[in-house]
């Protein structure tokens, strides 16, 4: 790619040079923030049906590209209205000011009220091309500041006169419009890339489920004889298998040590299941390295090898019952928010239990409460059927599913790791063009 004829320097010392003829300005000059003053927060009580609120826009709901998400909460409109400056319009852009701070989104296609919640905010009377703006608010530039000028030690924050002090990269108008088009038609391209490839992971994971979901209700023998189970989802069965309760198969834990994510450590006395690790995984081998000391031992919090650990709550109804089989022989300790089944290894094979609970977690979600957070407790679990084939066809079937899955799993890997070489391009080629490293004119 071309570079532009001369350089100067910036005048800050982690960006470099940058064309001769760019500026470097601050916010301030070219446009407004505006948040929320104070928390005002809302309960499910607050909640009105669509069409009879504004959107509030919060980090869960707010997309992080061009657009805004359809999953909203719609509040009150006279009890949340504050002033002009809080309501989103077509065009605005917004950043996250706490906790994931630095996520942002260009408001496109907005067609209704809308404000925003405390953790945003909104960046108003922009005089510069707004795209240009999006795309320099995501490189490393502005992201850089965002992270060192943050505060706070578990939940960070940045407040809007630090924001409004960044530094900018300002080059002329056309420059900035010709740079706007320049990317918003390579990162089309790269998204719909990486779309492709993630339709293709979304295509072998669902045949991972199909294969899961066959070989623990009807075995690994197509010519075996099915009956009806007696259980609408599970559906037939082989006729020599059983239908039976997990109350009978495998005992139950709720998990309750205190240990937090900052408390987490890279070598200790044993495994921190902490939820925000666990759920991101199917199995919890050598390659999970996050520990705790004897501070936090409690003997009824125990995880040893063969046990499935459940996601008993999360934010999505999708990651809710996500299970993880602990394939460790060293003891973990269970954090909040899982519950972990113990087999009994006289009647259930540990690893069917983990791959039957790839398919009985889907049954969970009818017992899904919450509005915000999802969760179901230890009862709904107990309740919960599974087929049970001998235990010697139970071990046949889970080498079979290992097996097989496994060379679905490198095959899913190769295509992650394709997307994250896509993702990271983009993220080059965005840093490189809005920086004028690179010049694309």
């Amino acid at each position: 790619m071309q570079k532009y004829e001369q350089y100067k320097n910036s005048g800050v010392e982690w960006l470099g040079e940058i064309p001769e003829h760019w500026k470097v300005s601050k916010f301030k000059s070219f446009l407004t923030i505006h948040g929320r003053i104070g928390f005002r927060g809302y309960t499910v009580n607050d909640l009105v049906v669509k069409g009879e609120g504004a959107i509030t826009i919060s980090p869960s709901n707010m997309g992080d590209s061009k657009m805004i998400w359809d999953k909203v909460s719609y509040l009150s409109w006279k009890k949340y209205y504050e002033s002009p400056e809080i309501m989103v319009e077509e065009e605005d852009l917004l950043i996250v000011k706490t906790a994931s701070i630095g996520k942002v989104a260009f408001v496109k296609n907005l067609n209704e009220k809308a404000t925003i919640n405390p953790q945003l905010l909104i960046l108003k009377n922009i005089s510069i091309n707004k795209t240009f703006l999006y795309y320099q608010l995501i490189s490393y530039f502005i992201q850089h500041q965002l992270n060192t000028e943050k505060i706070g030690s578990t939940i960070y924050t940045i407040s809007e006169n630090k924001v409004l002090n960044f530094k900018a990269i300002n080059p002329p108008l056309q420059e900035q419009t010709a740079i706007a088009e320049f990317l918003g038609d390579k990162t089309a391209k790269i998204d719909q890339a990486i779309g492709i490839k993630q339709q293709q992971i979304d295509l072998l994971k669902e045949r991972r489920q199909i294969l899961i979901h066959k070989a623990v209700t009807q075995g690994i023998n197509p010519e075996v004889k099915l009956k009806n189970s007696g259980v609408e989802w599970i559906g037939e069965i082989p006729e020599h298998w059983e239908v039976k309760k997990l109350f009978g198969l495998c005992r139950f834990v709720r998990g309750n040590s205190t240990f937090s994510k900052d408390e987490l450590l890279n070598n200790g006395q044993y495994v921190a299941l902490q939820y925000g690790k666990t759920y991101k995984v199917n199995e919890v081998d050598k390659n999970y390295n996050f520990y705790v000391n004897d501070e936090f031992y409690k003997d009824t919090q125990i995880v040893n090898y063969g046990d499935t650990i459940f996601i008993s709550t999360s934010e999505t109804i999708e990651d809710l019952g996500h299970s993880a089989f602990y394939n460790r022989s060293d003891l973990g300790l269970l954090g909040g928010e899982q519950l972990i089944l113990k087999p009994d290894n006289e009647k259930i094979n540990s690893h069917y239990l983990y791959f039957s609970s790839k398919v009985f977690s889907k049954e969970l979600r009818k017992y899904a409460k919450g509005i915000k957070v999802f969760r179901f407790n230890i009862n709904d679990l107990k309740t919960i059927y599974t087929a049970v084939p001998p235990l010697a066809e139970q071990k046949e079937i889970s080498e079979f599913i290992e097996t097989v899955t496994t060379k679905i799993s490198t095959a899913i890997s190769l295509k992650e790791q394709e997307t994250e070489k896509l993702k990271e391009y983009k993220s080059s080629l965005i840093d490189g063009v809005v920086t004028g490293k690179v010049r694309v004119f």
